[in-house]
Order: structure tokens, then C-alpha cells, then sequence
């Protein structure tokens, strides 16, 4: 069973070992204090060019995957 990250308001995160077919969205007991915690969700990160990244390509969008993600020479889907 996969291990899932919760946060309690009090104690801060913690991890549990939940079943996927329905436990994982539902809150859990924190382990220290028993409160009830909701399950902490990680978007996936941000490849873009926002926030003033350079680019290998020299700025122009033709090195751009369709997901924002900036090819290089080197990379396994660009040989």
C-alpha cells in the first residue's frame, strides 16, 4: 500500500499507509495528538519560462515541448 502525507494544524506533517481504492482522500487521525488531518496534495512542478528562466534555445518557442518544458540536445526524447 502506497504511503500518503498528511498535515496537522497543530503538529505539522505526517505519513500514513493508506489503501488507493478510497482511503487515500479521506482525512486521517494525526498520530500525535489525534486530530483529524487532511491529505496534502503536490501539484507537479512548473517547467516554463515564467519568472525570467532562459532557455537554451536563445528565447525562441521552437525548443518548447507541448507541457512548457525547454528541450536540450542532451535530453532522451530530442536524440
Amino acid at each position: 500500500m502506497p504511503v500518503y502525507n498528511y498535515e496537522c494544524e497543530d503538529c505539522g506533517t505526517f505519513e500514513t499507509v493508506r489503501r488507493m481504492s478510497g482511503e487515500r482522500n479521506e482525512p486521517a487521525a494525526c498520530p500525535t495528538c489525534g486530530t483529524v488531518a487532511q491529505r496534502v496534495t503536490v501539484g507537479a512542478p512548473s517547467f516554463g519560462r515564467s519568472g525570467g528562466t532562459s532557455s537554451a534555445s536563445g528565447g525562441d518557442d521552437a525548443g518548447s515541448g507541448s507541457y512548457g518544458m525547454t528541450h536540450r540536445g542532451g535530453c532522451m526524447c530530442c536524440r
